[in-house]
Order: structure tokens, then sequence, then C-alpha cells
């Protein structure tokens, strides 16, 4: 099973740029997660995409964030 960093590796770098730019800074959120499986879909790139068992273990494991709450 491929983390997502492993993952996030190989997503092409247009796609990469287009939905993580300017918060590289923060965890990866599954909104940006699910805008790279929807473009590698309409790419007809489904070879790309992750597992739907590699996609729970970065939720369940914290590698990818489903909310950003904001410190105050």
């Amino acid at each position: 099973m491929k983390s997502f960093n492993d993952w996030w590796k190989t997503v092409p770098e247009d796609l990469r740029s287009k939905s993580y730019n300017g918060d590289e800074a923060n965890k990866p959120m599954l909104n940006q997660v699910n805008d790279v499986l929807l473009n590698l879909h309409l790419a007809g790139r489904d070879d790309a995409k992750p597992t739907h068992e590699e996609i729970r273990d970065w939720l369940h494991s914290g590698q990818v964030g489903v909310l950003r709450v904001s410190a105050k």
C-alpha cells in the first residue's frame, strides 16, 4: 500500500500545482485529493489513481485531513 507522499510524487506536476498551490505548508485535504482524482479520471488516467484502501488509510492515519481547524 502506498503512502500519500509516495502517490503524490506520481501525480503530474500540473495537477499538483493546481490543487495544492499556495497551501503546501498545510496537511493535504481530502477536497484537494478529490480534485486530483477527478482530473485524473477525466484524463483517462485511472491507472494513476490510488485504491480505496489507500485513501481510507490516508484518512485514518492522518496523512490527509478532512477538516482544517484554524487556530484562534
